[in-house]
């Protein structure tokens, strides 16, 4: 499917959404997914639209990051809107106008009704052996993942093992992607990924965004592809693209320096997963 070209003019517009009809979660125990309140998707919810699906997964804590629910579900809501107003891509949406995104185990049948499946905080992921075994066959039966918001060396090192178990280094190289590479090109053109911080350490920083200072100085943007180099898992590491849309209505300056960049590289990125 080929989606027209559109100026990129996004305006600061604070989005309302139905985040208060979720909880946010704090840090959660080994093998805890910290649901709450929060319903999981089911095959119901699936309406044939692009919905945003976001992935709830363990934690363990000898691994390096947090929960998977930072930024949700405003990120998922924001982005979602922005990739209906700057594509022709049909975005499903509630009773309220509200897009329906959908939360995922990664052991989930609904897993492979999922365009793209967004996983945050991805430095301490722990999984089972029967979502490592759903996962890897919803990435070889053409799914995407992409893993955002994980900071420093050490959670790299975690991720990048855990993500080994579900597709082996000898099968499935793992690459930086080239400044050429279709997908800062899908949409509009963006000249490397954008180094985002969350909007706290923006703010206190005075404008900085390597939130572990020379631990985190250089944002890497790899993937796993498959034989015809087609991106199975993105990885964006040393950024926060997250909150450069759960945070676009907090602060009109957070929205230029950080926001506007932030869209183009999330909205390239998800026109990629779709068309490739």
């Amino acid at each position: 499917m080929l989606f027209p070209r559109v100026r990129f003019a996004l305006v600061f517009v604070a989005v309302t959404t139905a985040a208060t009809a979720y909880a946010q979660f704090g840090p959660n125990g080994f093998g805890g997914r910290g649901f709450g309140n929060v319903r999981k998707a089911t095959v119901r919810d699936i309406d044939g639209s692009f919905q945003f699906c976001r992935a709830a997964f363990g934690r363990d804590f000898r691994g390096d990051g947090g929960s998977w629910s930072v930024d949700f579900p405003r990120a998922d809501i924001n982005l979602s809107i922005r990739l209906s107003e700057l594509t022709s891509t049909r975005v499903g949406r509630d009773a309220s106008a509200t897009p329906k995104h959908l939360l995922v185990e990664l052991s989930d049948p609904e897993l492979f009704h999922c365009p793209f499946v967004m996983m945050t905080n991805v430095g301490a992921i722990s999984m089972s052996a029967r979502e490592v075994d759903n996962l890897r066959d919803y990435l070889l039966k053409g799914g995407f993942v992409w893993a955002d918001d994980f900071w420093g060396s050490s959670s790299w090192d975690w991720w990048e093992a855990q993500l080994r178990r579900v597709l082996p280094a000898p099968d499935f190289p793992l690459i930086d992607l080239p400044a050429d590479h279709p997908l800062f090109y899908a949409q509009f053109h963006v000249k490397g990924t954008p180094q985002i911080a969350n909007i706290g350490f923006w703010s206190r920083s005075g404008g900085g965004t390597s939130e572990r200072g020379g631990d985190s100085a250089v944002v890497h943007t790899r993937a796993i592809v498959d034989s015809q180099g087609r991106i199975m898992v993105l990885s964006t590491h040393n950024t926060d693209l997250g909150d450069s849309f759960e945070r676009e209505g907090d602060d009109p300056a957070y929205f230029l320096a950080m926001s506007v960049p932030g869209y183009a590289f999330g909205i390239n990125t998800l026109l990629y997963a779709m068309t490739h």
